[in-house]
C-alpha cells in the first residue's frame, strides 16, 4: 500500500533511524524544518535513552526516547531516514517499503544498481535487486523535481555528492575524457564516524594529513556508475582520498583531460554557471577564486570553482562542502523537499559559520 501526499500545510510525522553523526545533523535541520511536527527516533541497541543524553547539545529542543526499531511503526510515519550503517539498511529499509513506507537511506546499501560491484567494494551482501533498481539517486541539484514522489531515495556519499557535482556538467557536454579521471579528496574526521578507533584517535590525526584506502574506496564504484549515466559509456576514475586534521568538510579536486571545444577558465566557470543556474545551493566562484571548506561549514552549499590549464590540456574543478550536511542530512533534507514538490531550500538556508 503507497502512501499518499500529506495534506497541505499538515504538519510530517518523521523517523530516523540510526544514531550516528549523520542522524545527529539531522536532527538538527529537521528541528528547524517548518512543515516536520512529530520526530520518532530508532535503535539497536539503546532503546529507552533519552536522546540529550546521547546529544547533549539537542537539550531543550528536542525532548524524546530511543525506541526499539519497528518497521511497521517506522512505515506509519510520512518519510523514515536511516542513518544506519552500510549493510544494515539492506536489511531494515526492505520492511518499512514493503508496509507503504516513504525512505530516505544515506547509507551505500542502494546507491549502487549493480549487485556484485556492491558485494566487492563494500564487502557485504547486496541488497534485494527489486529495491536497488527502484531505488532513485538523489543526487539533488542534479536530478531535482525527478525526486518528487519517489518512494526509495539513495542518498549519495559525501565524496560522491562533491566530485559528481564537479563531473556531471562536464560528461553531459561531452567535454572530458571519461577515462584518467583523477579525483583527490580531502576529509575532516567526522566523515569516519562516531566510533573509537586508532585511526581517529586526536594524537593520530592532530598535526597529520595521510590517504587512506588508496585504490579501494567503496565511493568509486558509486562515483562511475552514476558518471557513466551522463557519459554514454564507461567512466574510470582514480580516487585517493585523505583525512586532514578538521571536524567537518571536504575538498574535493578534480582533474580531467579536455577534448571539446577550445576554451579557457573564463569558458570553463561559463559552463558551470549555465549548468547550475537556478540552483540554490551551488555556488560557482568567479574565475580565479577557489572553494574553502571553511566557507560552507554548517551549510547544505557546495561552493565550486574551475580552471582551464590550456598547458596541458586539464579541467581542474574544486568543490567544498560540508560533509554532514550536503554529503549526508541536508541533502537528505533537501531529497524530502523534492520528494513532496516543496522549495528545496524549505527548512535548509542558512549562513555559513564564520570563522
Amino acid at each position: 500500500m503507497e502512501r499518499g501526499t500529506p495534506e497541505p500545510g499538515a504538519p510530517l510525522t518523521v523517523a530516523v533511524v540510526g544514531t550516528g553523526y549523520g542522524s545527529a545533523e539531522l536532527l538538527r535541520l529537521l528541528l528547524d524544518h517548518p512543515r516536520v511536527g512529530a520526530v520518532r527516533l530508532y535503535t539497536h541497541s539503546r532503546e529507552g535513552e533519552a536522546i540529550d543524553a546521547l546529544y547533549p547539545h539537542l537539550a531543550g529542543f528536542l525532548d524524546v526516547r530511543l525506541r526499539a526499531f519497528d518497521p511497521a511503526e517506522a512505515a506509519a510515519a510520512d518519510v523514515v531516514f536511516f542513518g544506519t550503517p552500510h549493510g544494515a539498511s539492506a536489511e531494515l529499509v526492505p520492511p518499512v517499503l514493503e508496509r507503504g513506507g516513504r525512505v530516505i537511506d544515506l547509507s551505500g546499501d542502494f546507491r549502487l544498481q549493480d549487485g556484485a560491484a556492491y558485494e566487492a567494494w563494500y564487502g557485504l551482501p547486496a541488497a534485494p535487486a527489486a529495491w536497488r533498481e527502484a531505488a532513485a539517486y538523489g543526487l539533488a541539484d542534479v536530478y531535482g523535481e525527478a525526486l518528487r514522489g519517489a518512494r526509495l531515495i539513495a542518498n549519495p556519499g559525501c565524496y560522491p555528492t562533491a566530485a559528481l557535482l564537479a563531473l556531471v556538467p562536464l560528461l553531459r557536454a561531452g567535454t572530458i575524457e571519461p577515462d584518467g579521471i583523477v579525483l583527490d579528496g580531502k576529509s575532516g574526521v567526522s566523515g569516519a564516524g562516531r566510533g573509537v578507533s586508532l585511526g581517529v584517535h586526536f594524537a593520530e590525526v592532530n598535526e597529520n594529513l595521510r590517504a587512506y584506502k588508496v585504490g579501494r574506496h567503496q565511493h568509486v564504484p558509486e562515483i562511475e556508475e552514476e558518471a557513466a549515466r551522463w557519459a554514454g559509456g564507461p567512466v574510470r576514475v582514480t580516487f585517493v582520498p585523505h583525512l586532514v586534521p578538521m571536524t567537518r568538510g571536504i575538498l574535493m579536486t578534480v582533474y580531467a583531460r579536455w577534448r571539446g571545444a577550445p576554451t579557457d577558465t573564463e569558458g570553463l566557470v561559463d559552463l558551470y554557471r549555465k549548468a547550475y543556474s537556478g540552483k540554490p545551493f551551488v555556488r560557482v566562484l568567479p574565475a580565479g577564486r577557489q572553494p574553502e571548506t571553511k566557507h560552507v561549514a554548517g551549510t547544505n552549499l557546495a561552493d565550486l570553482g574551475a580552471v582551464f590549464d590550456g598547458r596541458s590540456g586539464t579541467a581542474i574543478v574544486t568543490v567544498a562542502i560540508d560533509n554532514l550536511v550536503k554529503g549526508a542530512a541536508g541533502q537528505a533534507v533537501q531529497n524530502m523537499n523534492l520528494l513532496f514538490g516543496w522549495p528545496e531550500t524549505l527548512g535548509l538556508r542558512r549562513v555559513p559559520l564564520f570563522p
